[in-house]
């Protein structure tokens, strides 16, 4: 594409990003990018653009041969999907903000890159503000890339930090989360960890090259979470954050899990604070390196949808080059993890299926333990995020296969088996 080629877009949704994209592109024409058409669903309402502008028939934008980029931040999955492939289809290079459409979707997507040879972007996807998924997919080799750590909801994250800093209980840090825009009225796909697995399963792509579904990535959300786990955090000097974390293992697999966790105080993403994201990623020579930015709002997303029009002019494509031009790497459920887990009764614990307990609390009414498990049994059971069970992985949560069969010698040593 031609770096002073004209961008003329069809916009789909005029909705929190849809107008701030409208409004940050009346105040950027140097980027010689104008909307010509904007698709809403609801005809009715008023809108702080012209009249004119606006359409409630999709193929208007999609059958245009003016229209060379389509821009879909709509909150639909199935017709986000059919926008977008039919755009790609049509000849148009497109710019895509539905996290849940995408990764749902992510093989079909790749597919009608490579036959159609335009560009899908979505840099607003995940971390808004963020360049986190440019900045994998043309910094770090995944030969070097160790880990990826990430605080990518802002929601979950805002009722977090009220719980510590303001010790609300969870109920109401989420009924201020919805009175300031930060929670949806349904708050589920946030707090129960949907959105941020959505967004992991995009970044695992460009940065392991792991194309998988979102359901085969262990997660939970805060839902589960209680003013005395934050209680217990605090005593130990940690803060409590849903983390999204990829590890590569000495088998050279990947783990990867999205899951609360206790925060140490020196820890990059303990001073990412209510709304914000956050992204520590850990390289062969770089060590670590921290992005921090706000992952939602008006004018945050918009600008991730902004910095995409902007790459569309010089012909930007994801290579993704961990895919295609590397040996992809594969997820790993050999290693154990570290937790937490506070509960009710101890009827819901299956105390033998760890490896180990490291505490044990049991004399209050809400009890706690702290021990090593499989990473098998959180992905083939459920018992740990039912009846009001809450697991928080500890600080270094990931423990490989073989330091667990190193201490488990020392140990027999130590007793004078072996």
């Amino acid at each position: 594409m031609d770096t002073h080629k004209q961008l003329t877009i069809g916009l789909f949704g005029f909705g929190v990003v849809g107008e701030g994209l409208y409004r940050i592109l009346l105040q950027t024409p140097s980027l010689k990018a104008t909307i010509k058409k904007v698709c809403i669903k609801h005809p009715g309402k008023n809108r702080n653009a012209p009249e004119e502008l606006f359409t409630t028939d999709r193929d208007i934008l999609l059958n245009d041969p003016e229209i060379n980029v389509i821009v879909e931040v709509i909150n639909e999955t199935e017709p986000a999907f059919e926008i977008v492939s039919t755009a790609l289809k049509n000849g148009k290079n497109v710019v895509s903000a539905s996290k849940k459409m995408l990764a749902e979707n992510l093989p079909e997507l790749l597919g009608l890159q490579k036959q159609t040879g335009h560009s899908l972007l979505y840099e607003a996807a995940a971390c808004a503000s963020i360049p986190v998924i440019r900045n994998l997919e043309e910094y770090y080799d995944n030969d070097l890339l160790h880990s990826i750590r990430a605080i990518v909801n802002g929601s979950t994250n805002f009722i977090l930090t009220k719980m510590f800093e303001e010790k609300l209980d969870f109920k109401q840090a989420l009924l201020l989360a919805q009175q300031l825009g930060f929670a949806e009225s349904d708050p589920a796909l946030d707090v129960e960890g949907f959105d941020a697995v959505n967004k992991w399963t995009l970044l695992l792509t460009h940065a392991y090259g792991i194309v998988t579904d979102p359901q085969s990535i262990v997660f939970n959300g805060i839902q589960n979470i209680q003013s005395g786990d934050a209680t217990v955090a605090a005593e130990k000097h940690y803060d409590i954050k849903l983390v999204a974390q990829a590890k590569k293992l000495l088998s050279g697999k990947v783990a990867a899990l999205v899951l609360p966790q206790f925060v140490k105080a020196d820890d990059h993403l303990s001073f990412v604070k209510n709304e914000y994201n956050g992204v520590v990623i850990e390289s062969g020579f770089a060590d670590k390196q921290f992005f921090y930015g706000k992952g939602a709002g008006s004018f945050p997303t918009a600008s991730a949808v902004l910095s995409d029009l902007s790459a569309l002019r010089y012909g930007y494509q994801y290579e993704y080059k961990k895919l295609y031009h590397h040996a992809p790497l594969e997820l790993a459920d050999d290693f154990y993890i570290k937790a937490y887990i506070s509960f009710d009764d101890w009827q819901y614990i299956p105390k033998e299926k760890f490896e180990w307990i490291e505490e044990w609390h049991a004399e209050s009414e809400r009890k706690y333990l702290i021990g090593v498990l499989p990473f098998k049994e959180l992905r083939n059971n459920s018992w740990w995020r039912e009846n009001k069970t809450s697991l928080i992985l500890a600080p270094d949560a990931i423990i490989e296969d073989v330091e667990i069969r190193k201490i488990r010698k020392k140990s027999l040593e130590l007793a004078g088996i072996v």
